[in-house]
């Protein structure tokens, strides 16, 4: 599974970069959305690159995104007992769990809101105009994107 975080803002973007993050459900920057590695979402993430920082999320990060930033409709937070009570799952790291695995998906869990609505990170982006690799804030993370969702829990 890939968190998607949008990066850079769109305006004076080409038309096709714009649908794509909206079709991402990426519509504000700081915006994380979990999308899983099929070709589909891989074409989609290669296409908007420039825009977004994306890599591998593990099940001990994600717990805590979803504890912290997790949100119902309404505005509810997430909480253990509505996790109990509303799937199969007995919290909210069994879920985690399993949504990296992908045995469920986001939209399987009821009335949870599919985008993430992050904090700036801590000590802000490096820069918004590199890659990753040339030290900077866009592009493929791999396993580093967790550092990047603690620190904008």
């Amino acid at each position: 599974m890939y968190a998607v975080v949008q990066v850079r803002g769109v305006v004076n973007t080409r038309r096709d970069i714009k649908e794509t993050l909206k079709m991402l459900r990426l519509h504000h920057i700081n915006h994380c959305v979990l999308v899983p590695e099929t070709p589909e979402y891989l074409g989609m993430i290669r296409k908007a690159k420039d825009y977004i920082a994306f890599g591998e999320v593990d099940a001990a990060t994600l717990e805590t995104i979803l504890s912290t930033r997790g949100r119902l409709t309404g505005n509810k937070p997430l909480t253990e007992e509505y996790v109990k009570e509303a799937t199969s799952y007995g919290s909210i790291a069994d879920l985690a769990a399993a949504l990296v695995a992908g045995q469920i998906r986001m939209k399987d869990v009821p009335e949870l809101k599919p985008v993430l609505r992050m904090h700036p990170p801590r000590k802000g982006y490096k820069t918004t105009k590199r890659t990753y690799n040339q030290g900077g804030a866009l592009g493929y993370y791999g396993k580093e994107i967790n550092d990047l969702l603690i620190k904008m829990r």
